[in-house]
């Protein structure tokens, strides 16, 4: 096989494109930062932060007046979810996205998502019919995994602060999720009014979008890894992928499944996982739960009338505390990992979880105070998903490093299972018994499901909480 040889003009002018870059990223980097830089930009990334987790969770938070405005059925907010399948291309493409941020740069990401998101908002809130929904929801599936916002943090922290600066913009993000029923209970005089919502968080995201533009700068440590690679020979950058592909020989996710299942600690850990996404449902149409469950106590029945009441008054109120519970439950997560360790933090907010569901569900149907219910149902999705959060740790901390990355994937193909198994009966069921049916499929899949993996976790795993990750073979538990 003949290899091509680069004519003298080429190279020439491939080394004129590599000095001119190299000039573009000293001067960016020369750039006085000044003393409130820091600060500044804490409060950029902040507002960031807010704008993608009000996107994540504004269509959740609205489910039930979406379903039912689009689907004039009983089984709405199940079509609704089934829908969701239209955006696994935008996400597929997403894996083909994300690289780009590691060639052009953090600060050009940063900015494309916010606004991309902003757009997609926009969009749903012009949208008049279930074909426009659909792809502003899409737009919004493509631009959220991104989070260049976090890679920003992490990027620009002292690296002594960088936990406590992560952690108290997240809080931030989360509270930020408050707007949602506040403009609820301002723009929606019944429940068609649902789009409005969407309006305000589009034009704030364009405005910080703008902003971030204007006054943000690129992360030192993207510029210095730029210029390292800028100014490295052809052969020193053989060398490297040489390295990277002898560094991770054994990787792959064939090799991570079979490693996992063969080791009981990580097996244990996979099987968690899988069990805590048999409860999936329950934090996907928490919303629904508890605007059928007010419907059926308050009312007595559930007609359109009865729900749009519901919908403007005991769900908007419910919602207002729903941020504050959701943050709560995460910060304790996180607190009890690093001060007790990850299997006892794995332990307390599956407990948490499990316990906030029962609250909520039980007392939306035998109407307790709708902030109380409110509160419950944050808890219960910030604890659920605070869940899958440890037990991605305890994985990634269970695995050598030569499988570390690829332990992620697998523990991801191992959760499916549980997900799989939900939608088999949570489609057929809600289908044909419809949205009020939602509540007890995802009573009937969540507690035992969560039982079992409170009682995995207690056998059958082990902390991971000082485990050297360095020396960690995954062998130590067997």
């Amino acid at each position: 096989m003949k290899t091509k040889t680069m004519t003298p003009e080429k190279m020439a002018k491939i080394a004129a494109k590599k000095e001119k870059e190299i000039a573009k990223w000293e001067k960016q980097k020369a750039r006085p930062k000044g003393n409130t830089y820091f600060w500044y930009l804490v409060l950029i990334i902040a507002l960031i932060y807010a704008v993608d987790e009000i996107a994540s969770q504004i269509g959740t938070l609205m489910k039930t007046e979406i379903a039912n405005d689009l689907f004039q059925s009983a089984s709405s907010v199940t079509i609704l979810n089934l829908l969701q399948v239209v955006a696994v291309p935008f996400q597929i493409l997403g894996l083909l996205y994300r690289p780009l941020a590691d060639r052009y740069g953090r600060k050009t990401f940063l900015v494309i998502n916010t606004f991309g998101m902003s757009i997609a908002l926009f969009v749903i809130f012009l949208s008049q019919n279930v074909a426009m929904y659909v792809l502003g929801a899409c737009l919004i599936m493509f631009f959220i995994p991104h989070d260049m916002h976090v890679v920003f943090i992490m990027e620009s922290s002292p690296q002594k602060r960088r936990a406590i600066t992560y952690s108290v913009i997240k809080f931030f993000a989360n509270m930020a999720v408050m707007l949602v029923p506040i403009l609820r209970r301002l723009l929606m005089q019944n429940a068609g009014e649902w789009r409005k919502v969407y309006m305000i968080p589009a034009i704030v995201g364009i405005v910080i979008s703008l902003i971030a533009l204007l006054c943000a700068r690129e992360t030192d440590a993207f510029i210095d890894s730029r210029l390292r690679y800028l100014r490295m020979t052809d052969e020193e950058i053989r060398a490297e992928q040489e390295q990277k592909k002898a560094d991770n020989a054994q990787g792959g996710l064939i090799a991570a499944l079979k490693f996992g299942l063969a080791h009981k600690q990580l097996r244990w850990v996979f099987i968690c996982f899988a069990l805590a996404g048999i409860g999936v449902i329950g934090s996907l149409d928490y919303q629904t739960i508890i605007t059928y469950g007010y419907a059926q106590s308050v009312h007595g029945g559930i007609t359109d009338n009865f729900l749009n009441l519901v919908s403007i008054n005991e769900v908007t109120k419910a919602l207002i505390l729903f941020p504050i519970g959701s943050a709560i439950a995460q910060v304790i997560m996180g607190f009890v990992s690093d001060l007790k360790g990850r299997k006892t933090a794995a332990i307390t907010v599956a407990a948490n979880c499990l316990v906030c569901f029962l609250g909520f569900t039980l007392g939306a149907k035998f109407n307790l105070n709708p902030y109380i219910v409110g509160f419950l149902c944050g808890a219960f999705v910030g604890s659920y998903y605070s869940t899958n959060d440890v037990l991605i740790m305890m994985a990634s901390e269970s695995a050598p490093t030569n499988l570390r990355s690829s332990t992620s994937s697998a523990q991801t193909v191992v959760g499916f299972v549980g997900y799989a198994f939900a939608y088999l009966i949570y489609v057929p069921v809600t289908m044909i018994f419809g949205n009020a049916s939602i509540a007890t499929v995802s009573l009937c899949l969540l507690v035992p499901s969560f039982a079992a993996t409170l009682i995995a976790l207690i056998k059958n795993t082990h902390d991971t909480k000082n485990v050297d990750l360095e020396t960690v073979t995954g062998c130590e538990w067997d």
